[in-house]
């Protein structure tokens, strides 16, 4: 007969169950190394990705935290990208398909912004309201700063670029214009002082005196030019009919046989 083991015998030996335990150990680590990875690629993931919110009627861009979820307003370091991307005023319009969105790269944001800013700018840039259109040069430079756009879109802004081109022109035409009057006075202002200054204020007079004023003076009549154009421009009202006349011109001598003023007869009355 077998004799019986002894309770030694079935446990398993110290180098078994350290095997085993270091097995444990490496699928915990492993998982765990894995977990870590895959939060830090979802946290890599969600740094990269751009959204929009609307806050208080301006629609704000959102930029992902370092974390598997979560967003932030996007304060760019670089003024020129924190310009293009300030909280944008939407002015009543419906912007919820732009605010279901998520964007894993900023071109795809400057895609999505671009009509709105479009749709916003357009009306305004054909006004002659300066006002409006100094509303619609803001929009336009906004997208300006978008760096990508579809060639279409870049197409699009062109266009409105040249529509505003002239007024451009002419409101810095306008500040120069300013900038040389104020500067004629000060120099002016100069020269009849007594300084240090006194003489080369009253050369620069004489040197660049008449050619400021002589533009000054272009100026002055290229507006008073727009504006009797626009004068001219306008429709003439209509001469109001004589009361009874029924659009009869004045002057015309009644039909023969009718005395005037008295009421023409039907043809083929009876007398």
């Amino acid at each position: 007969m077998n004799s019986p083991m002894s309770p030694s015998q079935h446990r398993p030996s110290l180098g078994r169950r350290a095997t085993s335990a270091f097995t444990r150990l490496l699928v915990t680590l492993l998982v765990l190394g894995l977990g870590a990875a895959v939060v830090f690629l979802l946290s890599q993931l969600n740094a990269r990705t751009f959204s929009l919110a609307q806050e208080n009627g301006q629609l704000v861009v959102m930029k992902g935290r370092l974390l598997p979820t979560g967003a932030v307003p996007y304060r760019p370091g670089d003024a020129r990208l924190a310009d293009a991307y300030a909280p944008l005023g939407v002015e009543g319009r419906d912007v919820s398909m732009l605010v279901e969105r998520k964007f894993t790269e900023r071109d795809e944001l400057d895609r999505a912004l671009f009509p709105l800013l479009e749709s916003l700018a357009q009306p305004k840039v054909q006004s002659d309201d300066p006002a409006v259109l100094e509303k619609g040069l803001y929009y336009l430079r906004r997208a300006e700063l978008l760096t990508g756009l579809t060639e279409e879109q870049r197409r699009s802004l062109g266009a409105m670029k040249t529509e505003v081109a002239f007024f451009q022109a002419k409101q810095k035409l306008e500040e120069a214009r300013r900038g040389v009057t104020e500067a004629l006075t000060q120099l002016k202002l100069a020269a009849e002082s007594r300084n240090r200054n006194t003489q080369r204020a009253n050369q620069m007079l004489t040197t660049v005196g008449p050619a400021a004023q002589a533009l000054e003076r272009a100026l002055r009549a290229v507006d008073a030019s727009f504006e009797g154009s626009e004068a001219a421009a306008l429709p003439t009202p209509a001469p109001s009919p004589t009361p009874g006349s029924e659009g009869t011109p004045a002057g015309t001598p009644p039909p023969a046989g009718q005395a005037p003023g008295s009421p023409g007869e039907a043809p083929g009355t009876a007398r």
